[in-house]
């Protein structure tokens, strides 16, 4: 009587642990993706501030990573480690490859790292392969914003596996970040360290709610995304091969307010 008094309080102990973003996956194969990052930064749909020189608008390489629920690369609301915080300012991927490698090392949690090229405007599309692991089926990636003081765009543990199976395609908008450690307000900003540091925020039409912040559109109710990421599974006749240049259906995204 005794040992069953124990085993049901344990089962009932373990029912109620919170269950990893990756739990339910119970496929048994690899699988690969094409992912394609696409910049929306153009000037009539971000006409404040728009950089057009020195630097002009452009995106940082594209850093990822595919993962257990075990790690995370950021989080909304939490506080930048420091691999993110040189490469949210100064696009500086040693430190976060380093963090990843420490991670995947530490505690199995990483199964691979990606990485895309930069691209050299606010619009263009960048694109490059990545693997994902039953175990390890959630995908992160930063890009920087440039010029910004520390504002980026990424995803933070998509989970591309659906129970038995794998997602065959998925699209997400992006929208700018600031990883709370530069407190710059505009793209062309000094220098100017968050003593002390700030979390990971969502930056918006009305915040940080100052006019000369250079998302500040009082106008309008959302920023249009500023980038779209996309993936799509590969077929095992696909492997291997290079990907074409992919055209992505066009989602509107430009402001309809008249902005000063």
């Amino acid at each position: 009587k005794v040992m069953w008094t124990v085993l049901v309080t344990l089962l009932g102990y373990a029912s109620s642990l919170p269950v990893g973003e990756d739990a339910l996956c119970t496929t048994e194969e690899l699988a690969k993706y094409r992912i394609i990052f696409t910049g929306k930064w153009s000037q009539t749909a971000f006409p404040k501030q728009y950089p057009l020189y020195r630097p002009p608008a452009q995106w940082s390489s594209l850093l990822g990573v595919t993962h257990s629920s075990d790690y995370s690369m950021w989080k909304k609301n939490e506080y930048a480690s420091n691999g993110v915080r040189d490469f949210a300012e100064k696009g500086e991927a040693w430190a976060l490859m380093k963090e990843i490698e420490e991670a995947g090392e530490k505690i199995q949690s990483v199964h691979g790292i990606f990485s895309a090229p930069a691209i050299s405007s606010g619009t263009g599309q960048t694109s490059t392969e990545l693997e994902v692991h039953p175990r390890h089926p959630l995908v992160s990636f930063v890009v920087r914003i440039v010029p910004s003081p520390d504002w980026f765009v990424g995803i933070d543990s998509l989970n591309l596996c659906e129970g038995d199976h794998w997602m065959d395609e998925v699209s997400v908008d992006l929208f700018p970040y600031d990883a709370g450690t530069d407190s710059g307000f505009t793209f062309s900003s000094p220098n100017f360290a968050t003593i002390p540091q700030d979390t990971v925020t969502e930056i918006t039409c009305s915040s940080p709610s100052h006019p000369a912040n250079s998302f500040y559109y009082p106008k309008l109710k959302i920023l249009p995304p500023i980038a779209q990421v996309t993936m799509v599974k590969l077929k095992k006749s696909q492997l291997g091969l290079s990907a074409p240049f992919i055209n992505l259906p066009a989602k509107s995204n430009e402001i309809i307010d008249t902005v000063s």
